[in-house]
């Protein structure tokens, strides 16, 4: 059975601390992986959890695991805390790595690193030497030898025993498991099966943290929210304050109609972390739903007003980071419902098809990113470009509630006099997330 090289570093795409942007998942597919393959050990990935605690399953695995890569371009005063752990417990088996430019906390030059380089977009080039590189590391780390430093300090404290360390390997097997049922429940769109592997789990708190959060956005997938706000409301408390969960959280809380907590959850958000273009693009369905509510009332005012703070809260989410198009788009969408002669209409559109079609070209777009083409299309009464852009919407990945998502917002343009065609594009939308 090969070693296990535990990986631990951000998912996703995130904001890098020198600016611009680091696609992690593309630096451990590109990188990280194929340089621990070539040396013979075995990949497992620990997601966003570096960090958070210095207690629970994550923590007590990074101590455990034979081989551990850190990626520390983004890390936190935590991380440096248990990495430090974790050199006094395996020094020579634990290699860093970050992106080259990135300023760190700690001078790394003469510990057992890396840097791999990125391009405009935080994308990793130059693979090939950086990865010779770290297999080089790894297949040094592979190498037993006495760390004279740690052994004055601290002699043979600790000792892990083989008992605690193959309890590491089959939790790691355990959770992959886990994570492969959810993604199948996902696909299947299967409420009960997700609910059976929440049964399995037990207290959270011996719960891999990505395993609970992988949970948490299945329930999102399958559209149960009320099995969302159950299982924030008895995370642990750590946890169930991290931003991603916040937001999840405040979205189930507005689907469940309770749109005051879930706008004083997402309004504490930003009032400690800051606008971001997630947290503002929650806030800002928030407000239209109020809006829309106020509408069926009867209160026209009170719908102008909450359309206008969804408006302003979408803007905000685009302006925090002006290469995440989705605020963009539903700010655009709602000017132009609210008044078609907007001046701020004709700023906006070509900002956020700018920012949508680089975001397509680098490679990173989704499918939310090609929806959103969609939507401009039918904005600029463009049904050649809408089809098209459908045509790439429908065929990237996506769960049902996605494409209904989509459909709900192409009936409301039906709704404000747009174009025939586009009730087409809808139906189409919602035949697709029923297949």
């Amino acid at each position: 059975m090969k070693p296990f090289c535990f990986v631990l570093m951000p998912p996703g795409v995130k904001p890098g601390p020198s600016g611009g942007s680091i696609d992690f998942d593309s630096v451990y597919r590109d990188l990280l992986r194929p340089a621990i393959e070539a040396a013979g050990l075995e990949a497992a990935r620990a997601e966003g959890e570096i960090g958070a605690s210095t207690h629970g399953p994550m923590f007590d695995r990074f101590q455990l695991c034979e081989f551990a890569i850190a990626d520390l371009t983004t890390a936190n005063a935590m991380v440096f805390y248990e990495l430090g752990v974790r050199h006094a417990v395996r020094p020579h088996t634990t290699i860093s790595v970050f992106a080259e430019g990135q300023s760190l906390q700690f001078d790394l030059g003469s510990e057992r690193s890396a840097a791999y380089k990125l391009d405009h977009a935080g994308l990793p080039i130059e693979a090939r030497p950086f990865v010779e590189k770290l297999t080089g590391l790894v297949e040094e780390a592979k190498v037993p030898v006495s760390d004279t430093r740690i052994e004055k300090l601290l002699g043979d404290w600790p000792e892990l025993s083989h008992t605690k360390t193959d309890v590491f390997r089959d939790r790691v097997r355990y959770d992959a498991d886990i994570k492969d049922s959810l993604s199948r429940a996902r696909s299947a769109n299967d409420h009960a099966a997700v609910h059976a592997v929440e049964a399995q789990l037990g207290p959270l708190d011996d719960v891999e943290t990505a395993v609970v959060v992988d949970l948490l956005l299945s329930y999102r997938a399958v559209d149960d929210t009320s099995a969302v706000i159950a299982l924030v409301e008895r995370m642990p408390p750590i946890l169930a304050s991290q931003t991603l969960v916040r937001e999840q959280y405040g979205f189930a809380l507005n689907r469940e109609q309770r749109r005051d907590e879930a706008e004083a959850v997402l309004t504490e958000l930003i009032a400690g972390r800051g606008p971001s273009p997630e947290t503002c693009a929650v806030l800002g369905r928030v407000y239209k739903d109020r809006s829309g509510d106020a509408e069926q009332a009867g209160d026209a005012e009170m719908a102008r007003r909450f359309l206008d703070r969804s408006i302003d809260t979408y803007l905000l989410g685009f302006e925090a980071d002006w290469r995440d198009a989705y605020p963009g788009i539903n700010a655009l969408r709602l000017i132009n419902e609210r008044d078609p002669h907007d001046p701020r209409s004709g700023e906006l559109h070509p900002v956020v098809e700018y920012a949508v079609r680089r975001k397509i070209a680098t490679g990173a777009g989704d499918y939310w990113d090609h929806a959103t083409l969609v939507e401009l299309a039918v904005l600029a009464g463009d049904e050649t470009a809408a089809r098209d852009a459908l045509t790439a919407a429908l065929t990237n990945e996506a769960e049902p509630w996605m494409f209904e998502t989509t459909a709900d917002t192409l009936a409301r343009l039906v709704a404000h006099a747009a174009p025939a065609w586009v009730g087409d594009l809808e139906h189409e939308l919602r035949a697709a997330a029923r297949r």
